[in-house]
């Protein structure tokens, strides 16, 4: 057997926190934020409440991932929490969006925030999605005491894709990246751009291929090293980093004995998968 399913990951319990430099944040305001980003954006942004955060994404027209992101409700406007060295870019996509809208996009210096193994603290929201995962919060100063690379860790360990380090090229298709399982996609909201592809996929069921955990012995294969079914490909290896990693796999070709670089690979459904199929 090579995969297996996961017991429930339940942490040590006692909270961690840590900041994640690897994000930034944009706030969209001005009276036509929420239509604007609505009419963008893979997830409900109307009806978002303040305090409210949801996950979602920027497609490409042709369905393709562009930027996964976090929103942040606030009374008059809607902060992205985007992958920083991304920011740039998606002011610059937002910007060619704008045309007439009457809403302001702008670049805000706070600090992203990450808790898990234990009860959320105060100002924390639960991570839309997986509760897994922990909660998210918004502070320009805060004590922590776990580093990013160990929210990483924790990451790897639920089985939750990290859409920009696992996807860093404009080839991958939300859903492939497990968007429509983690609370990434509304399919009642409407249009979105790139929405007529990914809801051809989902309807037709015509998913071939999905980023799941591996596990295996010894250091980290070269991003995209590939994992073999005997001598058919059956994936290609991600982000991760010594005994295991993400992995874009073909879903018909899990079963058997396989391998990277000549080593055995272990597959595993995260148990949220489980749950949201």
């Amino acid at each position: 057997m090579v995969h297996s399913r996961a017991a429930p990951y339940l942490g040590t319990m006692t909270t961690r926190i840590a900041r994640l430099d690897s994000r930034a944040l944009i706030r969209v305001s001005g009276p036509d934020a929420r239509p604007f980003l609505h009419d963008l954006l893979t997830q409900d942004v109307e009806t978002l409440k303040p305090g409210e955060l949801r996950f979602g994404a920027l497609l490409s027209p042709p369905g393709r991932l562009l930027f996964d992101l976090f929103l942040w409700g606030e009374p008059d406007a809607v902060v992205l929490d985007v992958a920083a060295d991304r920011r740039d870019s998606l002011l610059q996509r937002l910007a060619m969006y704008r045309l007439r809208a009457q809403v302001t996009v702008e670049a805000i210096d706070r600090g992203v925030l990450a808790a898990w193994d234990g009860p959320l603290p105060e100002g924390f929201v639960a991570d839309p999605r997986t509760p897994e995962l922990g909660g998210r919060s918004l502070a320009d100063h805060a004590a922590t005491d776990a580093t990013e690379g160990d929210w990483q860790a924790h990451r790897l360990a639920v089985g939750v894709p990290d859409p920009t380090a696992d996807a860093p090229s404009d080839k991958t298709y939300p859903i492939e990246a497990n968007f429509d399982l983690l609370n990434g996609i509304n399919f009642q909201k409407g249009c979105f751009v790139g929405q007529e592809t990914t809801s051809r996929m989902k309807r037709r069921g015509a998913i071939k291929t999905r980023m799941l955990p591996i596990t295996f012995d010894g250091p980290l294969p070269p991003f995209g090293a590939e994992i073999l079914n005997g001598e058919l490909r059956a994936g290609e290896v991600l982000s991760g980093r010594d005994g295991g990693a993400m992995a874009l796999l073909r879903l018909d070709r899990l079963d058997g004995a396989l391998t990277v670089e000549e080593r055995p690979v272990t597959t595993r459904r995260p148990t949220w998968m489980e749950t949201s199929t």
